[in-house]
């Protein structure tokens, strides 16, 4: 203990000191300059093909593999033609020029040779046609299938005259969520930068200090993004649309919280010390350990994530763990230099003078907590309660996976094309299931898929452009009567393996874009299942090591968890009677709870630290409303950076993003304003010095003071 105080106040030194900290500025001057032309390729680096979004082991997934020895993975485009009245001789003359056209197309990996029909709704009369268009898949994923689908969108139109000519299918739908993806770095970094000013505006009242920690921020996310880069090129780490976009929030969020701790902290230090150095070495002595412990709890628990079978939840683990890593050191180490090197001034115009008042002594925050001292159980219970009926709103969770047609905000051209291709077609018709078998079997297990209620008999073929045999297997597809993303079409891709995998020595699999949703739906219920018991034992660990007790974590968990439930209730409420929006992904209760467990468990760390600081001077009680009103204003900020960072996901324009950014936004505000503030406060005031059991804090008489040690009195910079 005594060699990691030893290291702790040396680091403290170098950070604080009058020459070392030009060293600091410097090294991460000379990182920024290498880490942010590396930063900006991280878009190069993502991996969006279907590997990096499915659970690896998965039956959708080997045949996804198997299916590659066939042919090149490919996603067709379905160009759907209707008139209400009826195709007019123009129309069908129209569609075989497309056709023809189509075929013609070989750039960014379409397979116009292979495009099959038209095919018609019926043979007399018809109102309707389709085309079906391959597009080989590479490591690009959503990156290439949107420029295709442009390049057939040019070929065939947009329909005039009564026609009507959509393109949709898994091509469609894909191109479609890649525009919605597309710039998403530079929205949410845009978006977040925007809510970190007018906050850090409003915090400060200071136009010049608000520019340091948005240095130090900006210089985390570059530093960590060149990290995340080098990683998925060189080592096999795994980046997509999703887990580059969560990063850029996170380390705004995370980064710009614990400059806010920091800063507060030195600012109280620099009204009672006339060295600048030597208040910011006592800030980072008596906040740094409540910083520290905040980061390693985020970073540990986004670690957990890695347990998971969803390729793309584990994959999102270590960059977030990254990111958040990054900001830590930074805040920890350049944040500070910088302040030092500014000095006072960088304060202007409400510099913290020597001597100076400190406005949190007379706040709102002290006349809260003492007003909560003369009945804390009244409080905590009340309080309590209310969140408890609040969180009845569970009930309404339809945390069952989102069809692509609910899958945006808005209805772009692929969902409407769905829907007209529904009127006319079988509605599996541009999602085949796709089956893999032994080839001895294959004709039996083709019968066997034939005879599901949910499957089309005549659809049965072997696809054009696919060997008929390769290595003892014979691959084939089915089409589905329901759409592939629906639950009817889910429950037949259950029949059809149920039967398949009857058929003796086939060894059949069954996969295709619809398999491939189920597989998704079990492995995230799964996830959440393991995730996050691990996760809340990581918290509760942490918070017991930083403060050696086990009754107030178990407190502190205990009110996260019912914030946590709130949250859920509350927004699940907006979704259905505000948004209308028709359910939520099965990953949504995951991801909500680690990043609001992991997140929100912060400001009780800055609290309880705080609390626990002044309980070794005046005991408990008294301890309780001094760190209330010492730290209310701080967290209170850090709250609506954090909230705001994250409602920034709600200018994208999917329904999965804009529900976890709404939901973690208003967990982490009433974790803020209500559960930090009045339950947690209320709790330990009732509870009084037993919440520190069994350190010896919980034996004290709570209405005496104790003497501060020698590491609570004096600054780092005068101790060796």
């Amino acid at each position: 203990m005594r060699r990691l105080d030893a290291w702790k106040q040396a680091a403290i030194r170098f950070v604080c000191g009058r020459r070392s900290k030009w060293l600091i500025v410097i090294l991460w001057l000379a990182v920024l300059v290498v880490a942010a032309p590396l930063g900006m390729k991280l878009n190069d680096a993502q991996d969006n093909d279907a590997q990096s979004w499915l659970p690896g082991s998965a039956e959708s997934t080997q045949v996804l593999d198997i299916s590659n020895e066939f042919r090149p993975e490919q996603i067709p485009a379905v160009v759907v033609y209707a008139r209400v009245g009826g195709l007019t001789a123009q129309d069908r003359q129209q569609i075989a020029q497309d056709v023809q056209q189509v075929k013609a197309l070989h750039e960014h990996g379409i397979r116009g040779a292979e495009t099959r029909g038209p095919a018609f709704d019926r043979q007399t009369a018809p109102r309707a046609a389709q085309i079906y268009v391959p597009i080989t898949m590479d490591a690009s994923g959503w990156q290439r299938i949107a420029p295709a689908v442009d390049s057939i969108r040019d070929q065939v139109g947009k329909g005039d005259g009564g026609l009507a000519v959509h393109i949709t299918g898994p091509g469609g739908t894909s191109a479609d969520f890649s525009k919605a993806f597309e710039g998403i770095d530079t929205t949410l970094l845009f978006s977040a930068m925007t809510v970190v000013i007018v906050m850090l505006l409003l915090t400060f009242r200071s136009p010049t200090l608000l520019f340091v920690p948005l240095l130090a921020v900006v210089a985390a996310l570059f530093t960590a993004q060149a990290l995340i880069y080098l990683l998925a090129k060189h080592a096999g780490l795994t980046v997509n649309g999703q887990s580059a976009g969560i990063l850029t929030v996170l380390v705004f969020g995370a980064g710009t919280d614990y400059a806010l701790l920091l800063v507060a902290r030195y600012r109280e230090e620099l009204r009672r010390h006339e060295d600048r150095h030597e208040a910011m070495a006592l800030a980072l002595n008596r906040a740094g350990p409540a910083v520290l412990a905040s980061g390693l709890t985020v970073v540990l628990s986004m670690l957990m994530l890695l347990v998971a079978e969803m390729n793309s939840t584990r994959g999102l683990g270590p960059v977030a763990a990254i990111g958040v890593a990054v900001a830590l050191l930074a805040m920890l180490t350049l944040f500070p230099a910088l302040l030092l090197v500014f000095g006072r001034w960088i304060f202007w115009p409400a510099i913290p003078h020597l001597g100076s008042a400190d406005p949190t002594e007379r706040g709102v925050w002290a006349r809260m907590g003492r007003r909560f001292a003369r009945r804390p159980r009244v409080v905590w219970v009340a309080t309590a309660l209310a969140l408890g009926v609040l969180s009845l709103g569970l009930l309404q969770i339809r945390a069952a996976g989102i069809a692509n047609a609910d899958a945006f905000t808005g209805r772009p051209d692929s969902i409407v094309g769905q829907e007209v291709s529904a009127r006319y077609f079988p509605a599996g018709s541009g999602d085949p299931l796709v089956i893999v078998a032994n080839t001895a079997q294959g004709e039996q297990v083709g019968r066997a898929v034939a005879a599901d209620r949910g499957v089309v008999p005549t659809s049965i073929g072997v696809p054009p452009g696919t060997a008929t045999e390769h290595n003892g297997q014979v691959l084939f597809e089915a089409t589905m009567r329901d759409p592939a993303d629906s639950d009817a079409a889910k429950a037949t891709v259950e029949r059809v393996r149920d039967a398949a995998h009857a058929v003796p020595d086939a060894d059949a699999q069954v996969g295709g874009g619809t398999a491939a949703l189920l597989d998704m739906d079990n492995a995230q219920t799964h996830d959440n299942l393991l995730v996050i018991p691990l996760v809340l034992a990581v918290v509760l660990l942490v918070l017991g090591i930083l403060l050696r007790a086990l009754v107030a974590p178990l407190l502190l968990i205990g009110t996260v968890m019912l914030s946590l439930a709130t949250a859920l209730g509350l927004s699940a409420l907006a979704f259905r009677h505000v948004f209308d929006y028709a359910g939520e992904d099965v990953a949504f209760p995951l991801f909500v709870f680690v990043f609001l467990v992991a997140l929100g468990i912060d400001y009780n760390i800055f609290l309880t630290t705080r609390i626990r600081e002044e309980a070794g001077r005046q005991g408990t009680r008294p301890g309780v409303v001094t760190g209330l009103a010492t730290t209310g204003a701080v967290i209170t900020s850090a709250g609506l950076v954090l909230a705001g960072t994250f409602a920034a996901l709600g200018t994208l324009p999917m329904v999965g993003f804009a529900e976890i950014g709404f939901a973690v936004a208003l967990g982490v505000l009433l974790d803020t304003f209500i559960v930090r503030s009045v339950l947690v406060t209320s709790l330990f005031l009732d509870v009084g010095p037993k919440v520190w059991w069994p350190h010896r804090l919980a034996h004290e008489d709570g209405g005496d003071a104790r003497a501060a040690t020698p590491s609570d009195r004096e600054p780092a910079s005068r101790r060796e």
